[in-house]
Order: C-alpha cells, then sequence, then structure tokens
C-alpha cells in the first residue's frame, strides 16, 4: 500500500497555507501583489508507457505566480509618494544594481537623491537648466540650489492710444506730463537678478503718428524716442513705416552688465477711438529664487516651484515594464529582479506606450483581497484534513493485513 499520495497532498496543502499566510502578513504592504499556489499532478515514470489503469501518486507544486494586478489607490500628504496606475515599475539603482518596485513610499536622502525606505534611489532622466536629457536614466535628485536669475532680453507689450488725442508740439520730458500723452511701467531684470523700472511714454506727433520714449528708473535712455509707432486708418500698425521691436539700451550701476540691453515690443497694439490701456505687457527676465515646493505630474515630470515664481524642471521618472512580469524574481523589500524568464526591461516614461500613469501624492496598496484569502484559508485547511484521513485510512488498512492469521 502506498502512503505516497496522501503525504504529497499534505505537502502541497501546507505549501498552501504558507502562500496564503504570506498574503495575509502582506495586506497592508505598499505595492505588494499576491501570490497563488499552482499545482501539478505526478505520475510514474513507465518504459513501456502508460497504461490505462495508471494511478498517479499524488501531486507537486508547480509555481508560486504572483498576480500583478492593480491595487487601490490611496492619497497621502508626501508629494513624494507617487502610485502607477496601469502598467510598469519604478527602476531603482543601489549603488549601480538595478532593481524594480511598485512601492511608491519615496523621500530625499541628506544629499537630495529619491530614495525608497531601503536606500534605493529612484532612476529617471535628469535636466541641465530646466530641459531633459533622454540619453539614458540616472539616479534622480532634487537640487535645492537657488534658481539663477535671467536677465531680461525682451519686453513685449500690446497697448491702445487713444486716436483722439491731440497733437503734443513741446519737447519731451519725463518730469513734465503735459509733453507726453500716456505712459506705462513694467519691471525688468539685470544679470544680477536686480529689479529696475522701465517706464515707457507715448507722445502723439501727427495723425496716427506716436514717438515712444523710455525712462530706466527714472533716468531718460538716451536723449530722443526709443523709436515710432504709425498706424494705419484702420487703427493697426502699419508695418511698412514701423519697425519693430525697438532695441534698447540702458546703463546700470549695480555691478551687473551694463548696458542692459533688451527688445521692446509693441506688436499688437492700435489705435482706436477709446482710453489709452494696456492689453498685454510681459518681459523674459526674472530675479533668483528659492525653491518653494515641487510636484510630479502625471508624465513623471519633477517641477520645481520658486519663490520668484518661476518654475523649473528637475528631471522625469521613468518605469519600466517587462514581457513576462511574472517571471521577475521577487527579492523581498518591495523588490524584483530581471531574470531570462521575465525579459528585458522596457523603459519609458508614464503615459507612453503601455506604461501606466502616474499619481502623485499617493501610493498604491497591496492587491491582496483578505476576504477571499480567509475563504482560500478554509479551504485549504479542509484539503489537509482529507489528506490526513487518507493517509489514517491507508494505516487502519495495513494494520488488517498485518492481523491476518
Amino acid at each position: 500500500m502506498s502512503f505516497q499520495q496522501g503525504l504529497s497532498g499534505l505537502n502541497a496543502a501546507s505549501k498552501n497555507l504558507d502562500v496564503i499566510g504570506n498574503n495575509v502578513a502582506n495586506a497592508n504592504t505598499v505595492g505588494f501583489k499576491a501570490s497563488v499556489a499552482q499545482f501539478a499532478d505526478v505520475y510514474a515514470n513507465s518504459l513501456a508507457g502508460a497504461g490505462a489503469g495508471q494511478i498517479g501518486i499524488g501531486t507537486r507544486l508547480a509555481a508560486v505566480a504572483q498576480q500583478f494586478t492593480q491595487g487601490n489607490v490611496t492619497v497621502t500628504h508626501n508629494p513624494l509618494d507617487m502610485a502607477i496606475n496601469g502598467n510598469g515599475f519604478f527602476r531603482m539603482s543601489d549603488n549601480g544594481a538595478i532593481t524594480y518596485s511598485r512601492n511608491g513610499q519615496f523621500h530625499t536622502d541628506r544629499d537630495g537623491y529619491i530614495v525608497n525606505a531601503s536606500g534605493k534611489r529612484l532612476t529617471g532622466y535628469g535636466a541641465v537648466n530646466g530641459v531633459l536629457n533622454t540619453a539614458a536614466p540616472v539616479e534622480l535628485r532634487i537640487d535645492t540650489a537657488d534658481l539663477a536669475p535671467q536677465a531680461t532680453g525682451s519686453v513685449a507689450a500690446g497697448v491702445n492710444l487713444d486716436s483722439r488725442s491731440g497733437v503734443i508740439s513741446a519737447a519731451f520730458d519725463l518730469n513734465d506730463p503735459a509733453t507726453y500723452t500716456s505712459s506705462t511701467a513694467v519691471t525688468v531684470y539685470d544679470s544680477l537678478g536686480n529689479p529696475h523700472t522701465l517706464s515707457t511714454y507715448f507722445v502723439k506727433t501727427g495723425a496716427n503718428q506716436w514717438s515712444v520714449y523710455g525712462a530706466l528708473d527714472g533716468t531718460q535712455i538716451g536723449t530722443g524716442p526709443l523709436g515710432s509707432l504709425n498706424f494705419t486708418s484702420s487703427g493697426t500698425i502699419d508695418t511698412s513705416a514701423t519697425f519693430l521691436p525697438f532695441t534698447v539700451s540702458a546703463p546700470v550701476a549695480t555691478g551687473a552688465v551694463s548696458p542692459l540691453t533688451f527688445d521692446l515690443d509693441f506688436t499688437g497694439s492700435t489705435q482706436f477711438g477709446s482710453p489709452f490701456g494696456v492689453n498685454a505687457l510681459s518681459q523674459d527676465g526674472y530675479g533668483p529664487g528659492r525653491l518653494a515646493g515641487f510636484s510630479v505630474g502625471g508624465d513623471g515630470v519633477i517641477l520645481a516651484r520658486y519663490t520668484n515664481g518661476q518654475s523649473s524642471v528637475l528631471g522625469q521618472v521613468v518605469l519600466a515594464n517587462f514581457a513576462n512580469p511574472t517571471g521577475l524574481q521577487p527579492l523581498g523589500d518591495n523588490a524584483w529582479a530581471e531574470t531570462a524568464d521575465s525579459g528585458q526591461p522596457l523603459i519609458g516614461t508614464p503615459g507612453s506606450s503601455n506604461m501606466g500613469l502616474l499619481q502623485s501624492a499617493a501610493v498604491e496598496d497591496s492587491n491582496v483581497d483578505l476576504t477571499q484569502e480567509l475563504v482560500n484559508m478554509i479551504t485549504a485547511q479542509r484539503v489537509y484534513q482529507a489528506n490526513a484521513q487518507t493517509i489514517k485510512t491507508q494505516d487502519a488498512v495495513m494494520q488488517t493485513l498485518v492481523n491476518l492469521r
């Protein structure tokens, strides 16, 4: 008689309970993927081939397969927490050793690198002066240095000049409002980030003709007008007689590059029979700024915000996907390693190809269905009891044979 079938059944049920117990233990582990025990029947080999009445000799554990289904997404208050909604894994580096994870609980270390609880660094595309370098993934770092200032290179203004205004014949004097028709001002910046007030004055010199004067910090720029604006009878700029933009060059005494030179463009300005108004006013310079915060977009772009109102790209998180995720080797610490069965990693940005999107300030919960696991546990327990009963029955039958006289 054989006890092998019952014994193999006990072993299989025990392994199943181990898998279920591991799932239950990780029900609250962020990014954990539940496993399922898969079994196969066992038959003895026969030199002459299997007979029609061949009886199996039990079962065996064929594989423990992880189920890479989506877990629920829970909102957190950490802007560096990230949840993958869809396919893909975070690509982590441990001194150059690459592993993969679905756990998006991140923070910065003392050097500014984005790391997980195990100290592994998140990788992605780095950025230089706000421009992404997509040549190869690198370890991502939050640069807390001040944002360098940028000198103003261009000023764009769209104004409406009142066509009903009278012609002014007096010489321009910025301190005498009677010598100009209207004016406006904008802040510009030198190479050190020092702010300066650029004032522009509009003087009507004839029908559909205006002269534009300028002053920097209350000092007139040059001795004459910066340029002239000529309008058509329909109130739009006469491009055949107006040459835009004006080139403005004004000295500064702050130790910055002097003179401060920039373009002044009035394209889009009009001359209608309505009061003077500024419809658009912008310039491309800014002063220095300190890091005020950052956010991670759905495409993985890490965007820094500075106290001067500017923003800059610090990097972009990349994801990795595999042709066969179930072939990955679990390493513990919420990490997997590439294997021959998983195939080569396919690297891409969130939202591209078949990659999922990122959700900032959120994490992906374990995909363990606790109710289902408890039901599976009851089933595995009953299977264990039933296999133990077959061994008990075999023992009783053998005892009967031993007792024959």
